[in-house]
């Protein structure tokens, strides 16, 4: 049975947020820009208040994961980097009444498709509290209202977070409902939250496989769905090897808690016993594990042997998959099969390899001589992300202001009338 209490305070929260969404969607681009700016400098004001709730919520998860409490914990850089985020997102162009297109008709109907908000987005997320600057930003800037439902694990950080941007929204004359955390880490919440139609347009779930596909499974309302990143890296036979052992060490060990770590190395036959050595090496003695199959563990005898289950694997830890395939007809094959569409890459000199691979894998993302950690809304200069979808529909890829936006078509006419 639900809890009447928390029913109404969900019911309530959501009808504020509609009523927020109806100003934020009209408000002038530069009440929009002044949020934005205020609740970047509310974060920087509040720092020690943000670091001290972070502190609370890190001594409360004793039983995260070394990269589970790597997303979770913030520091001086890190809440630098969420106003930075928001000063960025502020630089953006506003999106909202953009003209995507206009053309007119043999009649003399001028006809334009116009950029419009999506209403009000509910973003359900755990461990990571940026997301919180990140999604109330984009909302901002988008029109959107947002109704954020941080992890459990991340609660008092986000709420100090949402505060900030409650008062930037409040400096420039806008309604605080336009961002709402959720007032609880009852997990009923959640489930209320996909069934909110009359007052949530979008869910965005940022998350774990679980939460994920709990969320696909029960909401009543459209998902933007970003899915687990298990992300590849190929080298082709004509790879610069230098160029491919630093982007490797990249992809792998700058951050192995975010979706855009790499965890599945694949090499061309051809060349494994000559690249595979010096790449394997320096991941071993940088603290990770290798997995691989017969002929990795041929010229490895430290790697573990891979399973089958360890191609599908998004391991968010110092763990790596390593397979030799052949060619890039194999590097596309295993890809296709075992990847969940996020990010993927190839390293190659060679321009008809490389066309082939962006070609033909089926992935959000997919790079040439870079690092799967580009896969990064900040990186795409879109100033921050609320995630990565992995939707083959719109949006897809990172989604940025722009991605959260409809479009409506405005029809000028000089009194034309259908024949």
């Amino acid at each position: 049975m639900s809890d009447p209490t928390l029913e109404a305070t969900m019911r309530q929260l959501g009808a504020d947020a509609r009523a927020a969404s109806s100003v934020l969607a009209h408000a002038d681009p530069a009440q929009k820009t002044k949020a934005l700016i205020h609740a970047a400098q509310a974060i920087r004001d509040a720092k020690a208040a943000i670091l001290g709730a972070n502190q609370r919520d890190l001594a409360g998860a004793k039983d995260l994961s070394v990269s589970m409490t790597d997303r979770l914990m913030l520091d001086d850089k890190r809440v630098e980097g969420m106003a930075k985020g928001l000063d960025d997102v502020a630089a953006l162009p506003d999106p909202i009444g953009a003209e995507m297109a206009r053309w007119q008709r043999p009649n003399g109907l001028d006809i334009a498709r116009v950029r419009v908000p999506l209403g009000v987005i509910g973003i359900i997320y755990e461990s990571r509290p940026n997301v919180t600057a990140d999604a109330g930003g984009l909302c901002i800037r988008s029109g959107n209202a947002a109704v954020l439902r941080g992890g459990s694990e991340s609660f008092h950080s986000s709420r100090a977070i949402a505060t900030a941007l409650q008062q930037g929204l409040e400096a420039a004359g806008l309604p605080k409902a336009a961002v709402q955390l959720v007032p609880t880490t009852d997990r009923a919440a959640v489930g209320m939250m996909l069934t909110m139609n009359e007052s949530i347009d979008i869910i965005v779930p940022r998350g774990g496989k679980s939460l994920i596909e709990r969320v696909q499974r029960e909401s009543r309302i459209p998902v933007i769905a970003h899915l687990d990143g298990n992300c590849h890296i190929f080298i082709d036979r004509a790879a610069d090897l230098t160029k491919a052992q630093t982007i490797v060490m990249n992809a792998k060990m700058r951050r192995t808690g975010v979706c855009g770590a790499v965890e599945t190395l694949l090499v061309d036959r051809t060349i494994a016993g000559i690249a595979l050595p010096p790449i394997l090496q320096a991941l071993h003695a940088a603290g990770c594990e290798i997995r691989g199959d017969e002929a990795v563990r041929a010229l490895d005898p430290a790697a573990k042997t891979a399973v089958e289950a360890d191609w599908f694997t998004e391991y968010l830890d110092a763990i790596l998959a390593v397979r030799v395939v052949d060619g890039v007809a194999g590097a596309i094959a295993h890809i296709n099969h075992y990847g969940s569409h996020h990010t993927d890459a190839i390293l190659t000199e060679d321009a008809a390899a490389s066309a082939r691979f962006l070609e033909e894998i089926d992935s959000a993302i997919v790079l040439l001589n870079a690092s799967t950690q580009f896969a990064d809304g900040g990186e795409f200069g879109f100033g921050a992300e609320i995630g990565i979808s992995t939707n083959r529909l719109p949006p897809r890829g990172p989604v940025g202001a722009e991605q959260l936006t409809s479009f409506k078509y405005v029809v000028r006419g000089t009194g034309q009338v259908r024949p």
